[in-house]
This record gives structure tokens, C-alpha cells and sequence, in this order.
């Protein structure tokens, strides 16, 4: 397959070299070097941070495994400095539709609107992400990046974790402060804290091919019910870079998982689905759905993100995508804990926050799975007369579900300020920034994305200008719209998405969330909402 490096080799580390009893210490390990892994590593890395990062393979994974990177992915690794490379070789999409038999039942846009710096996703595959996040790391020195490098036994103590860690010239431990488990769904660090992860795995299975070929598709998801080709059951198409196309096809519970992936089985089902044999495998895999997670995503100095934390359905693009979001909602707090600048409590808020986002996606994933492979008649019923109302209604299409695709989550947190002052709309606190055109000088376009990445990694409030605003705080980065010398909104998209009457500001943290907002801000009022971010009262 055509991509960048993908096999690494081990490296003595003078760590296995250390005399005496004690272990070298580290402020921060984190171990696994997936997409979670890896940004996370980085954005600690570009706070300042010095991060040890473990994994126990070589290389990059092999296969496409997680092709959808959503909107607010591409915005994080645009703060970590590889998102123009992501979408450069991605491939952009929007629109999608959902076929019922032969017919269209409808299609949808996922982001109508322009305005908007990112698109709604790109379909890339997963080494390449991988690759990609791996080649940024080696401009960052505070990152050490060991390969082969196992985590095999850990130890708890009042103010650190030890580990015990294999290599192929063989075991040395080091102490840290903070472990960070991002070592996926069979995460050996979450047998090693004892912790469950509970959930429901489905039976239902389904096949996923990645297939080379040259074809005129439009570059769209196009998912279908009952296709003519797989009569009774699911089926889903996405393009791929490199002419690669990702094929899913559902499977019955009692198929064979042996016979199913084998070669000259896959090829006649792909070629009834495209009409022709003119293809050749990248890669074939079978699954089943989870939707499980952790009751707990910190265990003393052991912090749990991605699919070592919680595991759905890969229909919806949530798996990938909400691992991203730990990672960044973890990263600006653990630096705070890290500095001093924050009580360790402040992490208490990353385990909410996200077993919130954990549970909406579950929720989310277990609706979808049992829309596409129902498990009693009554399901099966029910499908089929929503399928029937989608074909001649609007509310019957908006009943179909064929994957509900990630978006950001918004949290009810603690930390989020009182929103008593009227808004008719605009990212309430604790929902993600929205993006908007923007121009730092007379047409020179630029996004207000762009504005909060280039403030560094901290706090920013985003105001909009009467002539008289009020100052950020010390340490806050200031984004003023409007007025002498702020930016200008010309297409007054950025008022709008807002809800920005003159005077209103947004309090944004570290990692893009509404903090707070206010009509009528006060330094009072603003200091008060930063240190409740912060977790300082």
C-alpha cells in the first residue's frame, strides 16, 4: 500500500540502563500509539510537557481500521499542527444518501452551510493518520517515543506509578506521575487497575473489504436497506484515498468468521454489490458491535481515553472521533495538574465530561445497531414501517437510522458557568466553539478557528466589541471582533452563529468549549467563570 513509513525500530533507552533500585522518573507516560495516543502526547508536548510514550508493536497498524475523522477532529489536529496534511490527502465529503432496495430514500448534508474552515469529515485511512501524527512528533523533543516497549505489571503509589516494562533486550521500570492508558479496546492496563468494562456486545457480524479499484462513484456514504445485491440486510460504500474503497456488508450471527474473511469468498458478494470483478483486496476484517466502557476513567494515576476507555459501533464514525475528544479535554487539565495551576481535582471533571460523551455515543451506537440488525420482531416490524413512512414522509426519514454520525458532545458540567441572561441561540457553556470567516486585516480572509489555535494553548475570550470591551485576564488570549483594531466579520456569519449583540463575550477553554458567556461582562464577572474552569472554587 502506498503511504508514509510504517515499521520503527527499538531503540535501547538509557532509562534500562539506570544502576540502583530506583527507576527513572517521568512526569507523564502514555502508552499506545494510535490516533488518541499520539495527538495526546503531542498537544502535552506543545504545553510544554515532556511525555514518555509506550507502545508495544513497531509499526503502524495495518489496515484502514477508522477512515472518518469528523469536523471537530480536524480542528483539534489543526491546533496540533498536521491538519492541513490530514485533509490535503483526505477525502472530503458531505453529503450522504440511504437506499431502501433498489430506491433512494433520501440524502442529507452535513454541513449545508459555507463559513466554515474544515469540512464535515474526510474519509483517510488510519495508517496514514497514524504516519502523519508520528512525523510531527519527531519536531517535538519533548516527546520519546519507544517502540516495543510493553507494559507488563504497574504499581500504585501516593505520588506516582511505577511500570514494569518488556523489551526484546529485556525488563526495566520507571516511575511517573501520570500513566495515561490509550492501549485500545483490549487494554491491558485496565486488567492491570482491575477494572470492568461493561456493556453489551451484539451479535450480529459484518464484513468490512477494502477494495482498489478505479470507479465513478460520487464521493458520498451511501448506505442501503435490503439491497438487491445482499438481499435482507445492511450495506455501506465510502471512497477512500488512493482509489481504495471501504465496503461493509452485514453478515448473519452464526456466519462463519473463518470462512467469511477468506479471499474467494469476499470476491463473488463485492462483485454482486459493484456489478464487476475489477478490484483487488487491501485489507478484509470481520466484526461484531460493542458498546461498552468503563465505569471509571481514572483509577488513582491511571487515566483511561479512547477505546481503552469506552468501545462503540464503528457505524456513526464515533470511536475515532471521541477518543480524539478525551484526548483534548484531557490535555489542557493534566498540564494545569502538572503546573500547579490547578488542583488535581480539575481532573475529576475529564472523567465526567467524557463518560458523559461516552455514554451519549453508546446510546447513539446501540439505537443504530438495532435499527440495522434488529434483535426481536417487534424491532424487525418496526424497521420495516419506518422504512415504509420514510419512502412518502419527512418524520419517517428522520426515523431511519443507518449510523448517527459524531458529533461534538455537549456537556452539563459543573464547570460550566449560569446561563441566566437571555441568548436566542449561540455554543451554549459547555458546547464546543463553532467555526466562522473572519478577516485579521482588509481582505485577508481568515477563520475563527484559526484566531484561537494561533492564541496558543490556554484560555481566550472571544468578544464582540462596543467600543468598549472588557479586558481579558492575564493569561487569557484576546479575540476581538469588532472595534478598533479587531477583527472584522464582513459576512456577519460570526455575529449570527454567536447570537452576538455589541458588548456579549464567550470565555473559551483550552480545548474550544464554552467556559461561559455574558450580554453584560464585568472583570468580576469573567475572572469568576475562569477560576471555575480552572477548578480553582
Amino acid at each position: 500500500m502506498a503511504q508514509a513509513k510504517t515499521q520503527f525500530g527499538y531503540r535501547r533507552h538509557p532509562d534500562q540502563d539506570r544502576p540502583g533500585p530506583n527507576p527513572a522518573e517521568h512526569a507523564v507516560v502514555v502508552v499506545g500509539a494510535g490516533p488518541v495516543g499520539l495527538s495526546l502526547a503531542i498537544d502535552l508536548a506543545q504545553r510544554g510537557q515532556r511525555v514518555v510514550l509506550l507502545d508495544d508493536a513497531d509499526r503502524i497498524g495495518e489496515g484502514s481500521r477508522a477512515i472518518c475523522f469528523s469536523k471537530r477532529s480536524l480542528e483539534y489536529w489543526d491546533r496540533l499542527g498536521v491538519g492541513d496534511r490530514m485533509v490535503d490527502k483526505g477525502v472530503v465529503w458531505s453529503v450522504g444518501r440511504i437506499f431502501h432496495g433498489e430506491s433512494q430514500l433520501y440524502q442529507f448534508n452535513l454541513l449545508p452551510e459555507d463559513g466554515h474552515k474544515r469540512p464535515a469529515f474526510i474519509n483517510l485511512q488510519q495508517y496514514y493518520a497514524e504516519a502523519y501524527l508520528v512525523d510531527r512528533i519527531t519536531d517535538l523533543p519533548g516527546i520519546d517515543l519507544r517502540w516495543r516497549n510493553k507494559v507488563t505489571a504497574l504499581e500504585q503509589r501516593n505520588d506516582s506509578v511505577v511500570l514494569t516494562i518488556e523489551t526484546p533486550e529485556g525488563a526495566y521500570r520507571l516511575s511517573t506521575q501520570y500513566v495515561i492508558a490509550c492501549d485500545g479496546a483490549r487494554s491491558s492496563l485496565r486488567q492491570m487497575v482491575g477494572a470492568e468494562f461493561a456493556g453489551q456486545v451484539f451479535e450480529d457480524q459484518f464484513l468490512i473489504a477494502d477494495v482498489k479499484m478505479t470507479a465513478e462513484f460520487p464521493t458520498e456514504r451511501w448506505f442501503w436497506f435490503d439491497p438487491p445485491f445482499h438481499g435482507g440486510r445492511s450495506a455501506l460504500l465510502h471512497r477512500q484515498p488512493d482509489d481504495v474503497w471501504r465496503i461493509d456488508l452485514q453478515l448473519s450471527r452464526d456466519a462463519d468468521p473463518v470462512f467469511e474473511k477468506k479471499p474467494e469468498n469476499v470476491r463473488p458478494r463485492i462483485a454482486r454489490m459493484l456489478g464487476h470483478d475489477k478490484f483487488e483486496f487491501e485489507w478484509i476484517s470481520l466484526y461484531k458491535f460493542q458498546c461498552r466502557r468503563m465505569d471509571r476513567f481514572l483509577h488513582g494515576r491511571v487515566i483511561f481515553a479512547g477505546d481503552s476507555a469506552h468501545q462503540v459501533s464503528p457505524f456513526g464514525a464515533r470511536g475515532a472521533n471521541s477518543g480524539l475528544e478525551d484526548a483534548e479535554n484531557l490535555s489542557w487539565k493534566l498540564d494545569r495538574v502538572l503546573r500547579g495551576s490547578s488542583p488535581a481535582s480539575l481532573l475529576e471533571s475529564y472523567h465526567l465530561e467524557r463518560s458523559l460523551a461516552a455514554d451519549e455515543n453508546i446510546r447513539e451506537s446501540t439505537r443504530s445497531t438495532d435499527f440495522m440488525a434488529p434483535n426481536t420482531d417487534q424491532e424487525a416490524r418496526l424497521r420495516k414501517a419506518v422504512l415504509s413512512l420514510a419512502k412518502v414522509t419527512e418524520f419517517g426519514k428522520r426515523m431511519v437510522n443507518g449510523g448517527r454520525l459524531s458529533v461534538p458532545c455537549s456537556y452539563d458540567s459543573p464547570l460550566s458557568s449560569p446561563d441566566a441572561e437571555a441568548w436566542r441561540g449561540g455554543p451554549r457553556p459547555g458546547c464546543s466553539m463553532l467555526d466562522a470567516p473572519i478577516e485579521a486585516r482588509a481582505g485577508e480572509q481568515s477563520y475563527l478557528t484559526d484566531m484561537f489555535r494561533n492564541g496558543g494553548t490556554d484560555f481566550a475570550l472571544l468578544s464582540f466589541s462596543n467600543g468598549a470591551a472588557v479586558e481579558a485576564p492575564d493569561g487569557v488570549k484576546d479575540i476581538r471582533i469588532g472595534g478598533a483594531g479587531g477583527l472584522a466579520d464582513s459576512a456577519g456569519l460570526a455575529a449570527k452563529r454567536y447570537d452576538a449583540e455589541p458588548g456579549s463575550a464567550y470565555l473559551l477553554r483550552p480545548d474550544g468549549y464554552v467556559a461561559a458567556r455574558f450580554r453584560h461582562p464585568t472583570r468580576g464577572s469573567i475572572a469568576a467563570a475562569l477560576s471555575r474552569a480552572e477548578g480553582l472554587n
